[in-house]
């Protein structure tokens, strides 16, 4: 006799559960289990991984939950079908949604309606109450079980003589239950830990809280049979027929308000699109784009995807209203239809990308659009799309916040009783890119035995904790939309920010069931274009939109083809920099590649070298087949895109469609967890049945691991292209603008205010200090129609001084300039703090001298009462010593986070010169493979995940910015330096290539002692 397992906790039971899901199902399988429910606490968010999991096996799987109520009630449901699944939902909502986030409150009451297609098993706690029985077969009449649980306790055999003898009285079935809460008994210890971790002790304090014993497993069926009466294991296969619900009978609806009265979906989207291409092609649309139109509606109308495209346009409209820049990417986004619908700026006439290749009736995959809105005003949006559908009907996706080293290291420290400063120091010793054998040499560094029992286990636990879930947060802007309640649909909680809900699912389980979601997203770069474009309004000529930007610029070109390019948009990292000059963009779609080139897909299968070759004239083009020429033609015969692997697939591999689209899945899953071993061997196996090389076919496949960590489609890449070029084309054409906007749009991008600064005065940007008298809130220019203004900074610089003040001090300066200190201070009613901020940071300066007479000025200012006020009584004047150079620069720093003064190398530099160290700006012309020694702030610290662990650095002096490149090797005898200096002094080996110069570290001495504390930032490992 086979068995089902009605009650089975996955990792989605946050710190309860030890095993994936994955893990249950296939050992579920290879058991010879007949079904698995998977019935995690109060929670459905494992359970799209438990149904791929399933799907992939072969077994059957139960949908359910865990209920524990305050009383000690504990109950298992479980959804036979459709309607009941629909209930289930609805009562995990009713629960979560009254609870903070991570909690949830049921009361019995609760039970009592709206379950009835529910079935329901009670597991006794270890008091046995007769009236729970009762309870159960008054509020679940025929679908109430017994659940009996044998986990070789001494009182195994009493217990279920009671829990039988009491069934026959209240009239209710027993059922065999394991109480699983992992796949293998192996994983007990594991769990042992984790209770500790929940319950917020170590493993020795938890006591009677940890399980007696290792039994909470899936186990075998000979041993159930030896456990269990046989009617009992026989009734959990009669529960399990009863059970039939799949997640795939799931349907979607989009809300029908975005259709107005009288008009069908696809007939208001065609008056919408008709009204849209009147302003886009105000001399008619060319046949091409006309066509396309047609084609594209056509598609829509029969995947049924008009309301998708309506809601996304509602969004967007309502966007452009609030005066919000936005934009879109994705496939179904480069589109004639979004673009008469202004959901996006590529013009279908010139961007050359086809709708049918990304939204496809033969894949059946949901359409892709993200929207883009300025990062500063995205919750407009957001709150926007909660009061038009309701909270009952619009929820964000969830995203699954993972153990990552730091995190377990932490939790499972404490969990073993590890001292606190010791945890402390490992964690914060440990990057996202140390190994094992690097936490083992942490241990000897911190004085801790390596070799030790606790040692051992801890390494051992955080390596097996490591991608566990460790909690649900809120989806960056992935909003599901519904048309009735969602949690007819997925349970749906509280996040941790105030007004707002999240489904119980992420992005990959909405594609795996093929549900639809509206992107939208916060992107720092809408934010600076908005500035940027308000900054040069009084300009005569200057552009307004977008869509003022002509595209084929050359002088834009050529500044980006020197790799000048702090500040602009996906092309500003130290690995697009160097790849700029290599491929030297001239169009748009030079830049769409540009842009997906240093990605690990293209990189990790080796596809980088050749295209570059090829694109030099260095390579012939060809094409390993015919058939694949019109796949790669346009990346002249190397696969460069996701698009592009897919298709290679389908051609070269002959995969369906449909394996295409689970292809494109699995390369985003694979890394988290797994799955593309039974598709490589079909994969290289077709393309060689098909004729293709082994070499050639290899090479895809590690195209397909590289995407699988970070994979980049050629749809999103032309989005991003566009603004990658609007905003080169405003650093090229209008510098001081494009940085102030920059600086008012900060935190964002790659670089902080000051390397933003010291790239716009290289480039001959004139800036002006913070001032009370002349700066506003943000950075403005100075004359504000001037071809080529200066950048005056803002009171936003300066720290510790609130938005609330600064725009308070604007307005009284309207009425009438300050006059002295103390006028400012009387008339704003600062407090002292923010008083003393606008001192160290010397904005007091045209009203109270340098810096140290500005603050003894503010510890001075008087608020005196009633008819006294304003009139505070005049102090001899003192004698205080001017700052010298040095001290002005460190408080700036501290003060602002730059210095409009000296760079602080160029006060060092005669410190420098005694150790012969070259400036960066001699760099070029050196040559090729001597020894240099260069000096510089660090600014920016990476280590890509494809560069076979180099760490990448760059440092800053006066002249500009050397590039360090740290091999493996030279890292562990050299980490403190690299890792923890703020001034580094390096000696290596110059490198220079292509019009890109690297020095290649040998030796490293950190010299942060001579910057007299200042404090600076980096930008490291992001």
């Amino acid at each position: 006799m086979s068995y089902a397992e009605l009650h089975c906790l996955s990792n989605f039971s946050f710190q309860r559960g030890a095993s994936h899901a994955k893990e249950l199902v296939d050992r579920a399988q290879a058991l010879g289990y007949a079904a698995l429910a998977i019935t995690d606490e109060c929670s459905l968010a494992g359970i799209v991984r438990a149904h791929d999991a399933a799907q992939e096996a072969g077994l059957k799987l139960l949908v359910g939950s865990e209920f524990r109520l305050p009383d000690g009630l504990q109950l298992v449901l479980l959804a036979p079908d459709h309607d009941a699944y629909s209930q289930l939902c609805r009562l995990i909502t009713l629960a979560r949604r009254q609870a903070d986030k991570g909690s949830y409150r049921l009361e019995r009451a609760d039970l009592q309606q709206g379950l009835d297609r529910c079935l329901a098993i009670w597991i006794p706690g270890s008091v046995i109450r007769g009236s729970d029985a009762h309870w159960l077969r008054e509020h679940f009449p025929s679908r109430g079980w017994i659940g009996i649980t044998q986990l070789l306790q001494a009182d195994d055999a009493e217990r279920m003589d009671t829990l039988l003898v009491l069934g026959r009285e209240a009239g209710l079935p027993c059922a065999a239950t394991g109480g699983v809460h992992y796949h293998v008994r192996e994983r007990r210890r594991l769990h042992d830990v984790m209770t500790a971790i929940r319950l917020r002790c170590s493993v020795a304090e938890a006591g009677h809280e940890l399980f007696p014993n290792g039994e909470r497993h899936l186990r075998p069926l000979e041993t159930l049979r030896k456990l269990y009466p046989r009617e009992l294991l026989a009734e959990t296969l009669r529960i399990a027929e009863r059970c039939t619900f799949k997640l795939t009978e799931l349907r979607y609806r989009y809300p029908r308000e975005v259709v107005p009265p009288g008009y069908t979906p696809i007939g208001y989207l065609r008056h919408l699109v008709q009204e849209g291409s009147i302003r886009r092609w105000p001399g008619g649309t060319l046949p091409k784009v006309g066509k396309q139109l047609d084609q594209e509606l056509q598609l829509i109308e029969e995947l049924g995807y008009e309301h998708y495209f309506l809601t996304v346009a509602d969004i967007v409209r309502e966007a452009r209203e609030m005066g919000i820049l936005c934009q879109g990417r994705g496939s179904a986004a480069n589109s004639a239809v979004c673009y008469a619908l202004h959901v996006t700026e590529m013009d279908p006439a010139i961007s050359n990308l086809l709708f049918g290749r990304f939204l496809s009736r033969e894949r059946g995959e949901p359409p892709d659009i993200d929207v883009d809105f300025e990062h500063q005003r995205r919750e407009e949006v957001m709150q926007y799309v909660y009061r038009r559908y309701g909270r009952e009907r619009a929820a964000l996706a969830a995203t699954v916040i993972r153990y990552q080293p730091r995190s377990a290291l932490r939790d499972v420290g404490r969990a073993l009783g590890f001292s606190p400063d010791h945890i402390d120091a490992l964690a914060k010793s440990m990057y996202w890119f140390d190994d094992a054998a690097k936490m083992v040499e942490r241990f000897g560094q911190l004085g801790i035995d390596p070799e030790a029992p606790m040692s051992r286990n801890l390494l051992a636990f955080v390596q097996e904790l490591l991608e566990f879930p460790r909690h649900l947060s809120q989806h960056v802007g992935g909003f599901v939309i519904s048309e009735a309640p969602l949690h007819t649909l997925v349970p749906v909680e509280n996040a941790a920010m105030e007004d707002r809900t999240i489904i119980q699912w992420d992005k990959d389980d909405l594609e795996s069931l093929k549900l639809l979601k509206v992107d939208c997203l916060a992107l720092g770069m809408l934010s600076a274009l908005r500035r940027c474009f308000d900054l040069l309004a009084p300009l005569p000529g200057a552009p307004r939109r977008m869509q003022d930007i002509a595209d084929g610029d050359h002088a834009t070109y050529d500044m980006l083809g020197k790799a000048d390019s702090v500040g602009v948009f996906q092309v500003e990292s130290r690995a697009q920099m160097s790849m700029l000059p290599r491929l030297k963009p001239a169009s748009h779609y030079d830049l769409t590649i540009q842009v997906a080139i240093v990605r690990p897909g293209p990189i990790q299968g080796d596809m980088v070298h050749p295209y570059l070759r090829r694109r030099s004239g260095k390579e012939k083009v060809d094409y390993p087949s015919e058939a694949l020429e019109k796949v790669l033609k346009r990346t002249l015969g190397v696969p460069l895109f996701q698009e592009q692997v897919m298709e290679i697939a389908m051609v070269a591999a002959s995969f369906t469609p449909g394996e295409a689209d689970n292809l494109r899945r699995s390369m985003a899953a694979w890394k988290r967890r797994g799955g593309l071993e039974h598709l490589q061997g079909k994969l290289i196996g077709g393309m060689l049945k098909n004729g293709y090389t082994q070499e050639f076919a290899e090479r895809i496949y590690q195209q397909i691991l590289g995407f699988g960590d970070y994979g980049f489609p050629e749809s999103h890449a032309a989005g991003f292209a566009k603004l990658a070029y609007v905003s080169a084309w405003l650093k090229c054409h209008h510098p001081a603008a494009f940085c102030a906007a920059l600086i008012n749009s900060w935190p964002m991008g790659f670089y902080a205010p000051a390397q933003l600064m010291a790239d716009a005065r290289r480039h001959g940007v004139e800036f002006r200090p913070v001032d009370v008298l002349h700066s506003d809130w943000d950075c403005t220019l100075e004359p504000p129609a001037a071809r080529h203004p200066a950048v005056r900074l803002g009171l936003r610089m300066v720290s510790g001084f609130s938005e609330e003040d600064g725009l308070a001090l604007m307005q009284a300066r309207r009425g009438r300039p300050f006059s002295s200190v103390d006028d400012l201070a009387h008339r704003l009613k600062l407090s002292r703090k923010s008083l003393d901020a606008l001192a160290r940071a010397d904005a007091l300066a045209a009203l109270g001298g340098h810096r140290h007479r500005a603050r003894w000025a503010t510890l001075g200012s008087e608020r005196l009462p009633g008819m006294l006020a304003g009139h505070a009584a005049v102090e001899a004047p003192v004698e205080l010593r001017t700052p010298t150079e040095g001290q002005d620069i460190v408080a700036d720093y501290r003060s602002t986070g730059l210095t409009l003064r000296r760079h602080p190398l160029a006060v060092l530099r005669p410190k420098l010169d005694r150790l012969r160290v070259r400036r960066a700006a001699e760099l070029p012309g050196l040559r090729s493979g001597q020894t240099v020694r260069v000096a510089g702030i660090v600014t920016h610290r990476q280590r890509p995940g494809t560069a076979s662990g180099v760490i990448f650095m760059s440092i800053e002096d006066e002249t500009g910015v050397a590039n360090l490149i740290v091999w493996p090797r030279t890292q562990e005898e050299l980490r403190h330096e690299i890792i923890g200096s703020t001034l580094v002094v390096v000696s290596g080996k110059l490198q220079a290539a292509d019009g890109v110069i690297n020095v290649v570290m040998e030796k490293a001495r950190d010299y942060s002692r001579w910057l007299g504390g200042m404090t600076l930032e980096s930008r490291d490992f992001r």
